[in-house]
């Protein structure tokens, strides 16, 4: 396999439903769009939760160097503070306690991980894709429209998906 294909988790603070509004997830999708088409990453699995997301990426070898997650993690978060004073919602739960910034709708420190051979991979992609189902928010994996479930199990095409089999 080739290296550099990690699992990325970034969390919502204190578990928040931030990713609940169909906005936010969107922001999150329209996001990782602009890093695939911009040659940043590949994206070989995703979900978006409603207080979290899970992602299989790996870096383009010209952006191996940089953080690639923190400007990922510094953007969504921007864009969405953007959505939430536009209609109005409530910042307060946000506020940050740090000196580097006013609000933090990600928990510090994600979770990343590298995956090392197929078959932690395909674990990890089956567990991102039943994510949905054991929170109850559908029955099958392949009903929840914001996870790559689709284009693995119903063959459905993704403009944010490559296989991961091309990259082994």
């Amino acid at each position: 396999m080739r290296q550099g294909i990690e699992f990325f988790t970034a969390t919502c603070l204190n578990w928040q439903v931030l990713l609940q509004p169909e906005e936010h997830k969107q922001i999150v999708l329209d996001s990782l769009r602009f890093l695939v088409s911009n040659k940043r990453i590949w994206l070989y699995g995703y979900v978006i939760m409603p207080n979290h997301i899970h992602l299989l990426w790996c870096k383009h070898p010209e952006w191996l160097d940089k953080n690639v997650q923190q400007h990922f993690a510094k953007y969504t978060a921007q864009q969405i503070k953007f959505n939430m004073i536009k209609t109005g919602a409530d910042l307060s739960v946000y506020k940050s306690t740090q000196n580097d910034r006013e609000y933090q709708f990600w928990e510090r420190r994600p979770h990343i991980a590298t995956m090392y051979n197929r078959v932690v991979l395909e674990q990890k992609l089956d567990y991102i894709h039943q994510n949905p189902v054991k929170a109850g928010l559908v029955l099958l994996p392949e009903e929840y429209l914001y996870s790559s479930s689709g284009y693995y199990i119903d063959n459905k095409s993704d403009d944010l998906i490559t296989h991961y089999m091309e990259h082994i």
